[in-house]
């Protein structure tokens, strides 16, 4: 045979084995028409062990360059709180940005698309002009779950619309103790409160028609995958402090606790995030109990568990100090995904040695593996890996503003409306003469949304992104010959100045998350209280408490004819004002109970020494006045 015969042979040989190779890489798992677990079963046995890793990584946004994306094999990327492709950016930059991370996860062997997450915990908090929507402590006063699930929804589009599939919410914490700097992000001390507000994740996820019995469920390509959180018992740590240690027998484990994950499985939640506390002292990121054994034994979840940020260095104390311990310890208690966020070539390597010397089975990674992957081709990944810029309008839309406005209104809760013998105040006319708002968070719409929003730890000043203050709010509704005067600080004497028919003061919280909202006191910052105590002595005052959890106010209520408790209400202040003034009724009822002292913490409903300031499930009604037409000057 001559050569040149030989080199057409072998040149039909290569052509044929690249043909089949190109087919291998092909397979099933290319196929949307394939039953998702076979479709994981096929794309697994394609992957190698640094492939099956990387799946497991989760980095955050600054470091995923499309080289750390390609040679690392990347599962995931997040933005932590307030990492954002750059200063106010724009909704566009944002899908730009998400689509070129995605390019480089696409040009790898197997085109394993990376999803990318975000703390979306009130609206798309993190993004310029999305709509904020009050935090969860504000949500469970309404108990409207179909509310609930209208909220996810928007926030679902407003995320998607940015080029993100992935939302870390709900939180489904039962916090018992306000003392705790999140308990702003539970919806009640009642679990079932929380149970049923679980109707958010058909919201943000779409809706399932049948029991999901663990499955991941996401619906389309203006739905996100979820992630309850923070599993389990966050909300019941000792004297509320974040990251501490719960106690609790099996009762108030399995019948308070873990209530609302029975109902996000059921209801095809795709991933559930580890809490960085303990269970009666084992850290929740190694508890291989309640992470394998019951979550994914008992209740049958299917999707993916994932850490919390830098979740699994804190099984150690100090945090970081044996982290091959920390790895070891985390995957074989079931962690299938560890947001990183930033040493990801530690925990790569380290993750990678630990199998090789069998301290971690292959069982193991191919099992949180082939939730991940199922988890992705549930929510059509694979199919639409890239952002769609036909939906950026959707970001801040007024038809969600609206609803997060519809929230504001049924969030707030009248605790006091009138002196003993007096009538009540509430609802304001709109044609009274002089109004005086008052305090520091009138006219701060980062203070009125608390934390988590635009920063990790939330902003001050109304320049950061787009909403209505609860002044403006104000000004918007009365009657144009109405004189509304804002007073940020107004002195001792500033009352007996001038008459005024009434005084709106609002003050509360500053913003705060995690453990920077811890607090043993709970008191309004100064100078609220001085502002309460000038604007109240000598007019009828209405007093506004902004805040994420309920504060120590006792002192103050007997010289209040009427206060409100308003949350931490998010963008649309105007709210507030359409109850304040009576276009809408107070209805709110408390889903947490007002203590009188924190002395007397925690407290919650049903305890033997129940002696609160305004107990659980109380709120004052008003009805709606008809409403008249603003008279022309």
């Amino acid at each position: 045979m001559s050569r040149k015969s030989v080199s057409l042979v072998g040149l039909v040989l290569l052509c044929w084995h690249a043909s089949l190779t190109e087919q291998r890489l092909q397979g099933i798992f290319k196929d949307p028409k394939e039953p998702i677990d076979e479709r994981v079963k096929d794309l697994l046995g394609k992957m190698n062990l640094e492939e099956k890793v990387g799946q497991m990584t989760q980095i955050e946004r600054k470091n995923a360059s499309a080289e750390v994306l390609k040679s690392y094999f990347i599962g995931s990327v997040l933005s932590g709180g307030g990492s954002t492709p750059k200063v106010n950016a724009t909704v566009k930059e944002w899908v730009d940005m998400v689509n070129g991370m995605q390019q480089a996860s696409l040009s790898t062997r197997l085109g394993i698309p990376m999803i990318y997450g975000i703390d979306a915990v009130h609206g798309h908090n993190n993004v310029m002009n999305a709509t904020i929507f009050p935090h969860n402590v504000g949500l469970g006063v309404t108990r409207d779950p179909q509310l609930l699930k209208e909220i996810g929804a928007a926030t679902a589009l407003e995320v998607r619309a940015t080029g993100i599939p992935y939302a870390f919410a709900p939180c489904i914490a039962v916090c018992r103790d306000p003392r705790w700097g999140r308990c702003y992000e539970s919806y009640s001390e009642d679990h079932r409160i929380v149970q049923q507000l679980t109707e958010i994740i058909n919201g943000l996820q779409g809706e399932a028609k049948t029991d999901m019995k663990g499955m991941p469920y996401v619906n389309g390509k203006t739905k996100v995958a979820g992630s309850s959180k923070h599993y389990v018992g966050d909300g019941g740590t000792v004297k509320g402090i974040n990251e501490n240690n719960t106690i609790v027998d099996d009762s108030a484990l399995y019948g308070m606790h873990m209530a609302a994950y029975v109902n996000s499985v059921a209801k095809g939640i795709a991933t559930i995030m580890a809490s960085y506390s303990s269970i009666n002292g084992v850290k929740m990121h190694a508890h291989k109990q309640l992470l394998t054994d019951y979550l994914k034994g008992k209740l049958g979840f299917k999707g993916f568990i994932i850490s919390d940020w830098e979740g699994i260095d804190r099984i150690t104390s100090p945090a970081h100090s044996n982290y091959s311990y920390s790895i070891q310890a985390s995957i074989n208690a079931g962690i299938d995904m560890v947001m990183v966020p930033y040493n990801y070539t530690e925990f790569y390597d380290g993750l990678i040695d630990l199998v090789k010397k069998n301290a971690i089975p292959m069982s193991r990674i191919d099992d949180a593996v082939s939730r991940i992957l199922r988890v992705k081709f549930a929510m059509g990944l694979f199919e639409n890996p890239l952002g769609d810029y036909s939906l950026i309008n959707e970001v801040g839309s007024q038809k969600h503003r609206e609803l997060a406005r519809q929230a504001v209104r049924k969030s707030l809760v009248l605790l006091k409306n009138g002196k003993p013998g007096n009538p009540p105040i509430l609802p304001l006319p709109k044609n009274a003469g002089k109004i005086v708002v008052a305090g520091s968070h009138a006219n701060n719409l980062g203070y009125q949304c608390g934390g988590w929003t635009i920063e990790w730890q939330g902003v001050s000043g109304n320049n950061w992104t787009a909403g209505t203050t609860i002044l403006d709010g104000i000004k918007a509704t009365v009657d144009q010959r109405t004189k509304v005067v804002y007073k940020k600080k107004p002195s001792d004497t500033y009352s007996s100045k001038g008459k005024m028919d009434y005084g709106i003061v609002v003050v509360g919280e500053v913003p705060y998350a995690e453990t920077n909202g811890d607090s043993q006191n709970l008191t309004i910052p100064a100078p609220g209280p001085a502002v309460i105590e000038n604007v109240c002595k000598e007019t009828k005052c209405v007093v506004i408490i902004v805040s994420g959890r309920p504060v120590v106010i006792e002192p103050y209520v007997d010289k209040i004819d009427a206060l409100v408790a308003a949350w931490l209400p998010g963008s649309e202040g105007q709210g507030v004002a359409d109850v304040l003034f009576g276009d809408y009724g107070f209805t709110g009822k408390l889903a947490r109970t007002w203590f009188k002292r924190v002395d007397q913490l925690p407290m919650n409903y049903g305890d033997p020494k129940y002696d609160p300031l305004f107990p659980f499930g109380f709120g004052l009604e008003t009805k709606p006045i008809p409403s008249t037409k603003k008279p022309e000057l």
